[in-house]
């Protein structure tokens, strides 16, 4: 029997929150190697290698917990997970036409909500969880973290046109083509939290077989080998189109295969931090309880959002901002630290000790 802690709960939520704000840093360390193929190599790191490796790990009797689930559950969770992959293939498109910012807040806003409230409507919980002690708190938070996405994805489109005003030079900017990519990648994204949802009954007969409170991973062979699906098959279409596939083995330069190793390493680095975030939100999740576990989902990506804005003011990204911008930005991490108070709060009261 695992104990619900909501100090525990939260802390582990906010270091896989951490570690996702963090995860496409390497990228920028990526020296001539095309998108196509490092997305191919990130995702079989976060959506093949590890999840797998992590539930050997951590799965006692795996083989007997796969062989012992319902067969329709994994199918089902696998093939959300190909939706899951569609999402981050939009999100990463959508960059190129409106930003990384406001595709931050469409996407990650919209998802934030629906893999929220989707699964407790689903089971017709709904009723019930609104008659809890705190639930108002609750549904409070998660609005005011939709508020606070909202705002910072409106100071990083102001941050990008202050740039853009200095240089005297304008992107690819598309609102339409961007809007419309940032709504799939939101409504696809949300799929993951419901996938993890549909694979509950799999990760309770891990814990079943002495998982416990790493039950979660199992989880993941599922969901995250759905997405790797999604992405090898585009990224092996454009690295065809595009003829860069042996960039895997020899770099398009002079150097051959030298620093293709380097960027091989960059790569699974990247994969790392992304399952990493996962990891722990298994342990986030499990030790929220029963009371207030669906909104995991909300807390997750509300504290995405937050570390990634605060990260950013902390490596100067906003230096060279106007004073609206950064008054903008402001408002918009409070309504987050707010959304994160009011999240706890309702827990608490909840009964998550």
């Amino acid at each position: 029997m695992i104990t619900a802690s909501l100090p525990l709960g939260i802390e582990f939520h906010g270091v896989g929150a951490m570690l996702s704000a963090n995860c496409y840093a390497p990228q920028k360390y990526i020296k001539r190697w095309s998108w196509e193929i490092f997305w191919l190599a990130q995702a079989s790191w976060c959506w093949l290698i590890l999840p797998i490796a992590g539930a050997i790990i951590t799965i006692p009797h795996l083989w007997l917990v796969i062989t012992s689930s319902p067969s329709t559950l994994m199918l089902y969770a696998f093939l959300m997970g190909i939706g899951y992959g569609i999402g981050g293939t939009a999100f990463n498109i959508s960059i190129r036409y409106i930003g990384f910012s406001l595709t931050y807040s469409i996407a990650v806003g919209l998802s934030s909500i629906l893999g929220t409230i989707v699964p407790p409507l689903v089971r017709g919980q709904a009723a019930m969880i609104i008659a809890r002690p705190g639930s108002i708190w609750v549904i409070f938070g998660i609005l005011a973290g939709a508020a606070g996405i909202a705002i910072c994805g409106v100071a990083g489109r102001m941050k990008e046109r202050n740039l853009e005003a200095a240089s005297g030079k304008r992107g690819e900017f598309s609102l339409f083509k961007g809007l419309a990519l940032s709504l799939v990648a939101g409504v696809f994204s949300a799929v993951y939290g419901l996938a993890l949802e549909v694979a509950a009954p799999v990760a309770d007969m891990a814990e079943h077989y002495g998982a416990g409170v790493w039950k979660g991973n199992v989880s993941y062979i599922f969901v995250n080998s759905g997405a790797f699906v999604t992405a090898a098959l585009y990224s092996l279409y454009l690295a065809r189109r595009n003829r860069t596939l042996s960039q895997l083995v020899t770099l398009p330069s002079e150097t051959g295969s030298r620093g293709v190793g380097r960027n091989h390493l960059l790569a699974m680095l990247t994969g790392t931090l992304w399952y990493g975030q996962f990891f722990f939100y298994n342990l986030g999740h499990v030790y929220l309880g029963t009371q207030y576990a669906f909104c995991s989902w909300a807390i997750h990506m509300i504290m995405l959002v937050l570390f990634s804005n605060l990260l950013a003011i902390v490596f100067k990204e906003w230096k060279g901002s106007a004073g609206r911008t950064r008054m903008t930005i402001g408002v918009g991490i409070v309504a987050l630290a707010a959304a994160i108070i009011m999240l706890t709060w309702g827990n608490h009261l909840g009964g998550v000790i």
